[in-house]
């Protein structure tokens, strides 16, 4: 609706996804550095938001660099049996989380399109890449969960997630391309046939990005994520898709948009 609120929903999504993460770790008897691992997400994203606005320059990331060394004094006095386990499991949510998530003040700020709601000045900002991309991925997700649910015989990774099939991916990349074609012309920021290329990333990263998610829960003997959302678990189960797919369609924007 407005750059402040895009910028918190995005922090709240991203806290979410992380917390969750952390909790996962800690059921296994890992103990991940929570309070700092936050502390350099938040950082993360605060300081891309700000980059994209133009508000601050690209060497204010140069501020994590100390951060990132005061991780790894601290573990030193923490005197746990595997320090590594612990290292590891606090730093991989930046990756898995933090930046994908980070991205999304870089897509918007700086960029024209599809207008926000309510009115602001002093900055260029468009959501249309966003709202486009969670369209595309919801159109694959329910696309693929109706034909998957129909027409579905083909395992597609049964391993990880038994009730995904080959056909479920085909009907949900179908109706993403549908839905990319109509709504292309309404969204902006870049042409129909792009917005095109895009569901079809989304369609194959996406399905990537939840099997992924499936693959960690499995390893930690746990059904979802969280229970924040009713029916849909937490926030990563929500997101896993988000996670894998984004950053691919950011960088097809960067390169070719």
């Amino acid at each position: 609706m407005h750059p402040l609120s895009f910028f918190l929903t995005g922090l709240v999504i991203l806290t979410g996804a992380q917390y969750e993460y952390y909790l996962m770790i800690k059921s296994t008897g890992i103990r991940p550095q929570l309070i700092p691992g936050f502390i350099i997400s938040i950082a993360v994203y605060i300081i891309a938001s700000l980059v994209a606005s133009g508000l601050i320059g690209v060497k204010w990331f140069s501020l994590l660099l100390p951060l990132i060394s005061i991780i790894m004094v601290l573990e030193l006095y923490r005197r746990l049996e595997k320090p590594f386990d612990s290292l590891a499991h606090t730093f991989f949510p930046l990756f898995y989380t933090t930046l994908p998530l980070s991205l999304f003040p870089l897509a918007a700020f700086g960029r024209t399109g599809l207008d926000s709601l309510l009115p602001h000045s002093g900055m260029i900002f468009s959501p249309g890449l966003i709202i486009g991309f969670f369209i595309l991925l919801w159109s694959n997700d329910t696309g693929a969960y109706l034909t998957g649910i129909s027409f579905g015989r083909h395992r597609l990774m049964e391993r990880i997630s038994p009730k995904k099939s080959w056909e479920g991916f085909i009907g949900g990349a179908v109706i993403a391309l549908a839905v990319a074609w109509f709504l292309s012309g309404w969204l902006g920021v870049v042409d129909r046939k792009k917005w095109m290329i895009i569901s079809v990333i989304i369609s194959i990263a996406g399905t990537y990005g939840d099997l992924v998610e499936s693959m960690l829960k499995r390893s930690m003997g746990v059904k979802d994520s969280g229970s924040v959302m009713p029916g849909h678990g937490g926030f990563l189960d929500r997101f896993d898709s988000t996670l894998i797919s984004f950053p691919l369609v950011y960088l097809f924007i960067t390169l070719f948009g």
